[in-house]
């Protein structure tokens, strides 16, 4: 076990982002008791104060202590980039593997549903399935989950169209083996690689997505600590209280980056980057 994760603990690209990911997690887990403050708490008294020994990171406008709103905001934020991906990705799996595999007029279907879809830009249509559902978070994973599978239905069709093809594919037609095995036992896991790591590079799209839609008010809804709501709530004072953009922010874009150096390292270990 040790010997087989030699390899990936010489990559530093992928301890790095290992390590800010797992920073973030147990900041989520353990904000209760790591915040400060109560992340909604408002005081007007101390409203808009600059970066300071009380408060690290400033106040905001309604005096709440920006720290623990970035520790909270965490929770959401993970949240956010783990569900908005994993919706996508069950649904796409299940629907390239079933293209692949049978070919013809089910395939045909399929790609006709993702050319659909592909013919509206990626935002405009996820923004109009949210206005037509109402703002919230389960309105952001709905349209994620029915704009988002098509990468990974055209990816993992490719992938299974190849290995059906394979020598240990047709061996496994020639024993008699029921379709179902042959594709949840045989292609599928062969087919993942790629996909596994295009869920890391989607997991930064999703987050920046998710950041961008509450920002415009439709995802996440204030009082709840969420760090493009909080981006959103401190833009009016950029110029005079840069701390309460800034921080969430640098949070947003740190958290990114930590899924970008993940998925880079998979790439490289996977032998999946182009």
């Amino acid at each position: 076990m040790i010997a087989a994760l030699a390899p990936a603990a010489r990559r530093p690209m992928l301890v790095a982002g290992l390590t800010i990911l797992s920073a973030a997690a147990l900041l989520a887990l353990l904000a209760p008791w790591v915040a400060p403050f109560d992340p909604i708490a408002q005081n007007g008294a101390i409203r808009l104060q600059p970066p300071s020994l009380a408060h690290p990171f400033g106040t905001d406008n309604f005096g709440r202590d920006v720290l623990s709103r970035v520790i909270w905001g965490a929770r959401v934020d993970l949240q956010i980039a783990v569900l908005g991906v994993v919706f996508p990705f069950l649904i796409g799996t299940g629907v390239g593997t079933l293209a692949g595999f049978f070919g013809g007029w089910v395939d045909a279907l399929f790609m006709r549903i993702i050319d659909v879809i592909l013919a509206f830009p990626f935002l405009v249509l996820m923004l109009s399935i949210i206005a037509i559902l109402g703002p919230g978070l389960t309105s952001f994973y709905i349209a994620m989950a029915l704009v988002g599978w098509v990468s990974y239905a055209r990816l993992i069709r490719a992938q299974i169209l190849v290995l059906k093809t394979q020598d240990f594919a047709v061996a496994a037609q020639s024993l008699g083996f029921s379709r179902a095995r042959i594709m949840f036992r045989h292609l599928l896991p062969n087919a993942l690689a790629g996909s596994l790591v295009f869920v890391m590079s989607d997991a930064v799209l999703v987050l920046l997505n998710g950041a961008a839609i509450s920002y415009l008010g439709l995802g996440v809804q204030p009082p709840v600590a969420e760090w493009g709501v909080m981006v959103a709530e401190g833009q009016p004072f950029v110029t005079t209280a840069w701390w309460v953009t800034l921080f969430p922010g640098l949070a947003i874009v740190t958290l990114a980056f930590g899924f970008s150096l993940v998925g880079d390292a998979l790439a490289d270990l996977t032998g999946a980057r182009e």
